[in-house]
């Protein structure tokens, strides 16, 4: 029984002990050979001896017997231990492969996660980074790199990294601005949590990332749709009647200039030529409020760019304006398009042009994936002197102007037609100096040109 419950509990040890185990199963054998031989000893000496055959019976069990019965029981044990060596074995064997498969399953749950996922460590290393954060966050290889050399250490996300994992503070769907490395702006939602440890601090961060650049260019094109249809129903009829007051009085004055001369005549042409301006930027405000109405054709921007380049080079031949890249389809309003096209490259020259260097304007276009959709991409980038940075913000909004005569009304007519045809534009400053507006419309892979044309004139 000892035997029995000695092999029973061996069931429940490694490999590691085997030899253990074997040195103690002899011990065992030695034992009872040693106690079975005692007996007969006694049995003989408290005279139940066996008669003679059985004192010959008696001697060669005492020399045969226990040699068996200790080999068989060697045997036995030898052959438990190799039983339970192999079912150790066979058991360790399927622990490997459900790690293997669970390890695995995890990096396929976390490379397929559409939201990007960060786990850094309290080290303030990125230990784990799928695809995509590095696709929101616009940065290759972040796994094994410190947080702050990657994202930059006065970066928005870096800040709340660090009061995680400094005082072990959870930020739940928080908005940040992220620049990336190429310049990009883009807006991110982010959760952080931290992974506390026994004693409660912060053994690491946990950060996902959602990338919502697209959704807030969205609402942005709300917002600015429901302030120009709010502003076209509020203003069209007062500019209306303003514009019939300003005819009124531009009457009255040419009466007076006729019949009148010396001073009165010149005083009523300055109020001609004050009403003239006066109702010409009551023109564009009523053009800017009124709701565009588009003919869905196909256009093709190829030709278009080509000849809004062509006007321009032709008012101001100084400036060199270059055209390269790749230019599709588009569906929308020929003219329209035309309209917002010349505004944006006749601003780049106007002021490229004031350059004692040399004005250049290039006309760059590309086609990108949004959504799985093609866009395309116009930059009209310039070298002139850029855009005020505290004036980025509110350049495309109504009557906002940096030029002497300007109305304030070019840029926002430019982006309502963009809007209308379900596109974007954004104006940056570049790093090399001068600005950059780039517009995005929705495009066709129907039929696509590359341009490309280098110098003024060619």
């Amino acid at each position: 029984m000892l035997l029995l419950g000695l092999l029973q509990t061996g069931t429940k040890t490694t490999p590691l002990n085997t030899t253990w185990m074997l040195s103690a199963a002899l011990l065992v054998v030695v034992l009872l050979a040693a106690a079975y031989l005692l007996l007969l000893a006694l049995r003989r000496g408290f005279g139940h001896g066996p008669s003679p055959a059985d004192e010959s019976a008696s001697a060669k069990s005492l020399t045969d017997n226990p040699t068996a019965f200790m080999t068989a029981s060697m045997q036995a044990v030898i052959q438990k231990l190799r039983d339970q060596e192999k079912e150790l074995a066979a058991l360790q064997r399927r622990d490997r492969e459900r790690a293997e498969q669970t390890e695995k399953l995890s990096e396929a749950v976390t490379r397929n996660m559409p939201a990007g996922l960060l786990l850094i460590s309290s080290a303030g290393l990125i230990t784990i980074a799928n695809p995509a954060a590095e696709a929101a966050l616009g940065v290759r290889t972040l796994s094994y790199r410190r947080y702050t050399e990657a994202l930059g250490i006065e970066s928005p996300l870096a800040k709340l990294i660090a009061g995680c994992l400094a005082d072990a503070r959870t930020y739940r769907r928080e908005e940040i601005e992220h620049a990336s490395l190429g310049g990009e702006l883009r807006r991110l939602g982010v959760t952080i949590s931290p992974i506390l440890s026994s004693t409660g601090q912060a053994s690491g961060a946990l950060c996902l990332l959602s990338d919502l650049t697209e959704l807030a260019a969205l609402q942005h094109q709300v917002r600015v749709k429901e302030s120009l249809a709010a502003l076209g129903e509020l203003s069209a009829g007062i500019a209306h009647e303003f514009k019939n007051s300003l005819a009124t009085i531009s009457g009255y004055a040419q009466m007076i200039r006729s019949e009148t001369s010396g001073d009165v005549g010149e005083n009523a042409q300055r109020i001609i030529e004050q009403t003239r301006a006066l109702a010409h930027v009551v023109t564009e405000f009523l053009k800017f409020a009124r709701p565009l109405e588009l003919s869905n054709e196909e256009v093709a921007l190829n030709s278009l760019v080509e000849r809004t380049i062509e006007e321009v080079r032709d008012a101001m031949p100084e400036v060199e304006i270059s055209v390269s890249g790749e230019m599709e389809q588009v569906l929308g309003d020929e003219a329209l398009l035309r309209q917002a096209l010349l505004n944006l490259v006749r601003n780049a020259a106007e002021a490229a042009g004031n350059q004692s260097f040399g004005g250049r304007v290039m006309v760059t276009g590309t086609v990108e994936e949004s959504s799985g959709r093609p866009v395309q991409r116009i930059s009209i980038s310039d070298n002139g002197p850029g855009i005020p940075p505290a004036d980025l913000s509110r350049i495309f909004a109504p009557f906002y102007t940096t030029k002497a005569n300007g109305t304030g009304l070019g840029l926002a007519v430019v982006q309502k037609i963009v809007l209308q045809h379900g596109g974007s534009v954004e104006a940056r400053n570049r790093p090399e100096g001068g600005a950059e507006l780039i517009v995005w419309l929705p495009a066709s892979r129907e039929h696509s040109a590359t341009l490309d044309s280098v110098a003024a004139g060619t």
